[in-house]
């Protein structure tokens, strides 16, 4: 379907109860009540979005989005347990409990005066507070996947520009221009990805053209944004798939610029291979319901650009220790100007990578220090990680997990295999332990 059809002229397409697979048991039972109560006191309302795509595609929505023809101020004064937010846009947020409901009401795109629209001369939307009919929504939505209405007037889905077959031929396409949309909101970019990758999608071939060219906008977004894009990206259980989507598209240089040149230099690929292996770690623990740290997930995305650092200041004779710290606190700053990563996650970060260099430590003393540093869990799956560059930790692995379990008999088998190989050859010195290097 070509894109201008979709907002140029809109034409609804009913898919009636029969033909679609949602039901009222996988919705809410809270978005179900905003509901029911925005329809009794005359108002449009409907299910929109995401949770309609996902249940379309047999999944379980987390959030229930609803759209009505009521404004913020109407929607508060339905519910007592409900709050109005944002400039940008104005939302209801109704509270129950540990869920919210989200009700957003009607938006057009064309501003007749009174509504409250502002644009940035690069087109990017600075504000978006006109409201309209729910043709106008749907064609002011980013993709034809997030642009249908389950309605429990008669259970029906609704379709105003292609949404439905989209979905159903697995295909994520922007509604409208793509470049325009894109200039309005460059963070959309990586939407794409994220979507793609989470439902395995395909994105559709106007929708993907303009994103290598355009990349460099994503500097015009919040860097706070860009931190919780990320976060979504790569904590949902598809960080695998959206490292790759980024590569392929070019977006990866515009949202971890110095990881992306040492990826680029790094010929052996054995940075690459610690990222893909770290990230499919994440995407296991999250598929059992495990808790993944942003710290741990940032040290992954920013270790190619910390070791290339590091060998840069090691080649300028700088000391191993002192090395380190600067290509930790260097490879923070340079990324701060792109992605506000909180200090409460960088400093973490940081730790985990310093670590890396002590896991060659064997002294009764330092052992028992590093097993209860607060971030030695993460230290040592992030070495875990490294392992498929690199054959050169399997040692260091086996001693410490022997030395969670009984630090002593770790030590005991460590010294012993030492005294052997001193005997072996007395004149060797002892290597000192190395720094964290590519692997």
């Amino acid at each position: 379907m070509p894109n201008d059809i979709t907002t140029d002229s809109p034409v609804l397409r009913v898919i009636p109860r029969d033909q679609h697979c949602i039901s009222r048991k996988g919705i809410s039972p809270n978005a179900l009540r905003v509901l029911y109560r925005l329809r009794e006191c005359g108002h449009d309302a409907y299910l929109v979005g995401g949770a309609v795509r996902d249940l379309l595609v047999g999944g379980n929505p987390k959030d229930f989005d609803l759209a009505t023809s009521a404004t913020p101020d109407e929607v508060r004064a339905l519910f007592r347990n409900c709050r109005v937010i944002g400039r940008r846009f104005r939302l209801a947020h109704v509270v129950f409990g540990r869920e919210i409901i989200e009700v957003a009401t009607f938006r057009a795109n064309v501003d007749d005066g009174s509504g409250d629209r502002q644009t940035h001369e690069g087109g990017r939307l600075l504000r978006d507070n006109v409201y309209g009919s729910v043709e106008d929504d749907a064609i002011r939505r980013d993709f034809t996947a997030n642009a249908l209405y389950y309605t429990i007037d008669d259970f029906s889905v609704r379709d105003y520009v292609g949404g439905f077959e989209d979905v159903q031929n697995r295909v994520l396409r922007l509604i409208g221009d793509p470049e325009t949309r894109y200039r309005e909101d460059p963070v959309r970019m990586l939407r794409a990805v994220r979507l793609a990758a989470k439902l395995g999608f395909r994105i559709d071939d106007a929708t993907a053209a303009p994103l290598h060219a355009l990349a460099p906008l994503l500097a015009e977004a919040a860097p706070a944004r860009l931190f919780e894009e990320c976060l979504k990206m790569f904590l949902s259980g598809h960080a695998v798939a959206s490292f790759e989507g980024l590569e392929r598209h070019g977006l990866l240089r515009a949202l971890l610029p110095e990881s992306a040149a040492a990826l680029a230099a790094n010929r052996s690929g054995a940075l690459r291979r610690v990222l893909i292996e770290g990230l499919r770690g994440t995407d296991a623990r999250v598929a059992a319901d495990e808790p993944v740290s942003p710290s741990f997930l940032f040290a992954l995305l920013l270790w190619p650009a910390y070791c290339r650092t590091l060998m840069s200041l090691q080649a300028q004779d700088v000391h191993a220790a002192d090395a380190q710290r600067r290509a930790a606190d260097r490879v923070t700053v340079h990324q701060l100007e792109a992605i506000a990563l909180p200090r409460r996650f960088s400093v973490p970060m940081q730790e985990i990578w310093l670590m890396q260099s002590r896991f060659g430590q064997r002294q009764r003393k330092r052992v028992t220090r590093m097993i209860a540093h607060p971030r030695f869990r993460a230290a040592f799956d992030f070495l875990l990680a490294r392992q498929a560059a690199s054959d050169d930790h399997a040692e260091d692995i086996a001693f410490w997990r022997e030395a969670q379990l009984d630090p002593d008999n770790a030590i005991a088998i460590s010294s012993a295999f030492e005294a052997d190989d001193e005997a072996a050859a007395p004149r060797r010195r002892r290597r000192r332990p190395r720094p964290a290097q590519a692997g």
